[in-house]
């Protein structure tokens, strides 16, 4: 099934988000019979959008001749009833044969990641964004993190130009270029919550009209995901609370001790949980025992069911 840009914003708009983990075999190698496992798992559950490759899903690791593996696993499992929405980034030329990979494989859109390491100007930013989608006929959501972030007229100014730009996600925080963005563009784009553990942020950002974010949890308890997610759009402050204090809290605390185990953790919980995605690569490290059984006590204390053994 083939999802128009409306359709497609629609979606992004309008449900809970998350990045897939990608599956690797023991020596590192793309193990796609388990990825399309997961993938065949975790659909049911519901989430409104799917991302192939994305941050959680290790993009900075693939290697160009996996991405395309990766992608099309992906679009063949879900997209007859869930839009695929391939990550893409690195510099302007690899981020470009990225977007045209994902649109060859069956994406329904492009997630554009931050460019490689340097700094760069507004006016870089900017060419960077609209050569990428003047690349394909994909949506592009931008997502504004890390080296690669855009002011509200610069955005303003992209827009106009790239009728295919149809979101914006903010990994950033700052709420005055937030609140700047979208009493500026209003519904021109859907505006996404892509902060790590992004749950924490959530409550504020649907009161700034960012309806919705992306779960890295939903890759191992995807009902708790789900109660959460629903418990914002129904100011259920009850079970927010809750939910905080026994389990997202404490999660943080766990993925603060080492740079890197914002994707380390989740594989470590989809292993808990009999979904293993194996390994993480490197530069990525893996949890320690101890901190596995922390992570194991905090599922147990929201969705026990979901712990295998």
């Amino acid at each position: 099934m083939y999802f128009d840009h409306a359709e497609l914003k629609h979606r992004l708009g309008n449900g809970l988000l998350s990045f897939p983990v990608t599956d690797f075999k023991a020596d590192g190698s793309f193990n796609e019979a388990t990825y399309r496992g997961r993938l065949q798992w975790l659909q049911p559950f519901g989430a409104s959008v799917l991302f192939a490759a994305g941050g959680t899903g290790e993009f900075f690791s693939i290697e160009q001749d996996e991405y395309a593996q990766v992608v099309r696993a992906a679009t063949d499992e879900c997209r007859k009833e869930t839009p695929i929405v391939a990550g893409v980034g690195q510099g302007t030329r690899a981020a470009i044969g990225y977007a045209r990979a994902a649109e060859e494989n069956g994406a329904s859109g492009i997630l554009l990641m931050p460019h490689y390491l340097t700094e760069a100007s507004q006016d870089g930013i900017a060419a960077h964004i609209e050569a990428v989608c003047r690349s394909t006929k994909l949506g592009v959501v931008v997502y504004n993190r890390a080296q690669s972030q855009v002011n509200a007229d610069t955005l303003a100014r992209l827009v106009e130009r790239c009728p295919n730009l149809i979101g914006f996600k903010d990994g950033v925080g700052n709420i005055e270029l937030m609140m700047s963005i979208y009493h500026r563009l209003g519904d021109r784009l859907v505006y996404l919550g892509g902060l790590p553990t992004a749950e924490i942020f959530a409550p504020a950002y649907l009161a700034m009209g960012v309806n919705t974010y992306s779960s890295a949890v939903f890759n191992f308890i995807p009902k708790t995901a789900l109660r959460f997610y629903e418990a914002c759009r129904a100011s259920d402050t009850a079970t927010i609370k809750d939910l905080l204090n026994r389990f997202y809290f404490p999660l943080i605390a766990l993925r603060n001790r080492k740079a890197g185990y914002a994707v380390s953790m989740i594989k470590a919980g989809a292993t808990l949980v009999g979904h293993t995605a194996g390994p993480v690569r490197s530069p990525l490290t893996e949890l320690n025992d101890a901190e596995v059984q922390i992570l194991a006590d905090l599922i147990r204390a929201v969705e026990p069911e979901a712990l295998k053994g």
